[in-house]
């Protein structure tokens, strides 16, 4: 089936009625978060006129808080491009080697301060699409989308304590550790010992 017949199944009925939009899956940076983040955003170019007045914001941006967001985000490198009379833009560029480009005509300090913190900051640089499902998987199961709850007692549905519970928040660990296994092994030596003491006890000569 191809992606465009699939509009029909997209998540939000409204989108689907724009041929222009891609349809796809939800797509992101593979194992992004899971030692460390890494900031998607790797260059961010303003390009602004020092004359015009459709790039005020953009100036009283630079003036303002452009210095604080790159002190904020130094794995960012922003770039400051004057162009007299041209329409100021923010050409974002990620490490998935796409760029966006986005017209700040007439936009206000505040504006641009949202747009680039809140959306091209936290971008995974992928192109913005209508997505068929909020999930999709190589494999599909019955049990369906993983939770934590799955394959645990059902009386965790009507648990009366606060979570996080302390007994199953607790770590277990699939082999015992260094110091258990001492422990263990002390034990069993304690009662080999006590054996030995009761078998001679029992036949003295």
């Amino acid at each position: 089936m191809k992606a465009r017949e699939l509009i029909k199944f997209s998540v939000n009925p409204r989108l689907a009625e724009n041929p222009a939009l891609p349809v796809g899956y939800i797509r992101n940076a593979y194992y992004n978060g899971l030692g460390r983040y890494v900031c998607q955003l790797q260059r961010l170019t303003i390009k602004f006129c020092k004359n015009s007045g459709t790039s005020r914001g953009v100036r009283d941006y630079i003036e303002n808080r452009l210095i604080d967001f790159s002190r904020q985000n130094p794995g960012i490198v922003v770039y400051v491009k004057p162009r007299l009379h041209r329409t100021p833009v923010i050409v974002s560029e990620y490490l998935n080697g796409q760029t966006q480009w986005m017209n700040i005509r007439n936009f206000t300090e505040t504006e641009i301060d949202w747009w680039i913190n809140d959306f091209l900051r936290t971008r995974s640089g992928y192109e913005l699409s209508q997505l068929i499902s909020m999930n999709n998987v190589s494999t599909p199961s019955v049990q369906g989308v993983w939770n934590p709850f799955l394959n645990r007692p059902t009386e965790l549905n009507i648990q009366q304590k606060s979570f996080p519970i302390d007994e199953r928040s607790r770590y277990r660990p699939e082999l015992p550790s260094a110091t258990e296994q001492l422990r263990i092994l002390a034990e069993k030596l304690k009662q080999s010992d006590m054996d030995e003491n009761l078998v001679v006890s029992k036949n003295p000569e």
